[in-house]
């Protein structure tokens, strides 16, 4: 009987808990929604809200000084598409990339967050191994919103890094600037403007050997295979001047069209460079013109264009010019006399594409491969560097960016909340996704309660002496 009573009141107590439980909503009902966080700052803008500003403007704008890339195109990438004959199909990577001097300039009029509208940023360098690139500190940044009239600059001094051993950047200051009006928008001079500026780079003392043949990894004492130095010597490449990289995003005026057009412009400034400085094999590679990319977008496919002013190079050795790299010429291979390698310079090509709306544009200044001489050793080179390269793209609504406020209005901005006891109401939030099974979880925990009200009533109880 004592057994029996204790089972009933055990009994009650876990019905009466599945009785004053939480109700459950009805299959017909729909969760409600997280609501948009507000600041803690009262006067403070909210983190995410609609624009009313002319659009939409997407474009930006990428310029990097130069990468090097170790034993190229050996890496396998991954991809989360689990299928081998896709796999196979996507370009192999380098086992370690080391990038230096890169801007960037982006807008964009449909980011949900407020502070994406428009970014900027300027950093000395990047590295990733075997297709892995993680964060690198010391960089310049603006966002907007809010605007930022003017640009933030700052003298740019990275900690050490494994990047040390492949690339020696000196005096480096970078520059930022994100613009975005609350009214207006995208319509300010300039959207994003990001510099990155170089006082000279030295790269690359030892080339990657699988055979450990030192005479190769050195190149017969061309290479000194000791850390990059600001002079240069021992150095496969090495720039004694100063270095640009600037990256622009802004509106332009259209010929014939009252909306503005969105273009984003990647350009360099350098004068010269070195291969194997100080030594009887340096190759002067002088750059006679330029580079400059432009993509234009007029929210009209047939009038939107892609600008590219091809760079010149002229490349010499001990006074002699070996040849000229242009658009006509894009391949030149230097020959090295001691027969262990040969140098291979290709003029950048322009790749471009046009797609709707959106006009999209990349090229390079030159690339430098060191080729094993004789015999070939690999399928690839031992070492590639990437020479300024530039991307740019750029989209703009049919008719271009109507400016001056004679857009069409868009959805009015949500109010900011108010200050004090009133910002203590709030909406409830949205469910997990464990709630979405509220029904299985609740009687699964009453369901258990019961059977531990039965264990405990079914086992002996012992009495005390």
């Amino acid at each position: 009987m004592r057994a029996v009573r204790r089972f009933a009141v055990c009994t009650a107590v876990s019905l009466a808990v599945g009785t004053w439980g939480p109700p459950v909503a009805s299959g017909e009902s729909e969760p409600p929604t997280t609501p948009i966080p507000a600041p803690e700052d009262p006067g403070q803008p909210p983190a995410s809200m609609p624009t009313t500003a002319p659009g939409p403007v997407v474009a930006d704008a990428g310029t990097m000084v130069g990468i090097v890339r170790l034993l190229p195109n050996t890496v396998p990438t991954d991809s989360i598409v689990q299928d081998p004959d896709f796999q196979k199909k996507l370009p192999k990577q380098a086992v370690a990339e080391f990038g230096m001097g890169r801007a960037i300039a982006q807008a964009n009029s449909t980011a949900f967050f407020a502070h994406e509208r428009a970014t900027a940023e300027a950093s000395p360098f990047g590295a990733a191994l075997f297709g892995k690139a993680p964060q690198t500190p010391g960089s310049v940044v603006q966002t907007a919103l809010p605007d930022h009239p003017q640009p933030t600059t700052e003298g740019l001094q990275p900690p050490p890094s494994p990047a040390d051993q492949v690339v020696h950047p000196s005096a480096m200051t970078g520059s930022a600037q994100a613009r975005w009006d609350e009214q207006l928008g995208p319509c300010v001079q300039p959207i994003a403007d990001a510099r990155m500026s170089l006082g000279g780079v030295s790269a690359v003392n030892a080339l990657p050997s699988t055979a450990g043949d030192d005479a190769l990894q050195r190149l017969g004492g061309l290479l000194d295979g000791k850390a990059p130095t600001t002079d240069g010597r021992g150095s496969l490449l090495h720039v004694p001047d100063a270095i640009q990289a600037h990256s622009t995003v802004r509106l332009a005026d259209v010929p014939g069209q009252h909306g503005k057009a969105v273009q984003a412009t990647s350009s360099m400034q350098v004068a010269g460079v070195r291969l194997f400085a100080g030594t009887p094999q340096e190759v002067r590679i002088d750059v006679v013109s330029a580079p400059r990319l432009t993509a234009t977008a007029t929210g009209d496919p047939g009038t939107s264009t892609v600008d590219y002013q091809a760079p010149v190079l002229r490349v010499s050795r001990g006074g002699r010019v070996l040849g000229t790299l242009d658009a006509a010429n894009r391949q030149l291979d230097v020959p090295n006399v001691l027969d262990l390698g040969v140098l291979r310079l290709s003029a950048g090509e322009l790749k471009k594409d046009v797609v709707g709306t959106e006009v999209r544009a990349g090229s390079e200044l030159f690339d430098l491969q060191v080729l094993r001489g004789h015999p070939i050793g690999v399928p690839t080179s031992l070492v590639q560097v990437s020479f300024g390269e530039q991307v740019a793209r750029a989209s703009a609504p049919q008719g271009g960016v109507v400016c001056g406020g004679s857009a069409a209005p868009g959805p009015a901005p949500a109010a900011p909340p108010a200050a004090g006891p009133a910002r203590q109401v709030t909406e409830p939030l949205a469910l997990t996704s464990g709630a979405y099974y509220a029904v299985p979880l609740f009687w699964t925990g009453t369901g258990l309660l019961v059977l531990g009200s039965i264990l405990v009533a079914a086992l002996p109880r012992r009495r005390r002496p």
